[in-house]
């Protein structure tokens, strides 16, 4: 059985940093595209940012592009979203998502 569980989110202050994680299990993260896409309150989802099944290819919403950074680690079946220098349309609750499945999202915050 597929599953996805992010964990990471919290409250941060506008420029801070934050490392979402999304463990997964019943696949392989190491050989499969995977996103992230995020839901700011009240309105709906938006993509963040993707790696490319092989690892070799990365992309990004313009509005993170160089704030954020998406990685993956085999060993742990991990994927993850290094966010730094964080604003408050940031704010928002991050799923981490496969072609097919998604996990439950965690939450974070970002205001002073």
């Amino acid at each position: 059985e597929v599953q996805l569980v992010e964990s990471g989110g919290g409250w941060v202050q506008p420029g801070g940093s934050l490392r979402l994680s999304c463990a997964a299990s019943g696949f392989t993260v190491s050989n499969t595209e995977m996103s992230w896409v995020r839901q700011a309150p009240g309105k709906g989802l938006d993509w963040v940012s993707s790696i490319h099944s092989s690892g070799r290819f990365t992309s990004y919403a313009d509005s993170v592009r160089r704030r954020f950074t998406i990685s993956r680690d085999a060993m742990e079946n991990t994927l993850y979203l290094d966010m730094r220098n964080l604003k408050p349309e940031d704010t928002g609750v991050y799923y981490c998502e496969t072609s097919t499945h998604r996990g439950k999202g965690t939450l974070v915050t970002v205001s002073s």
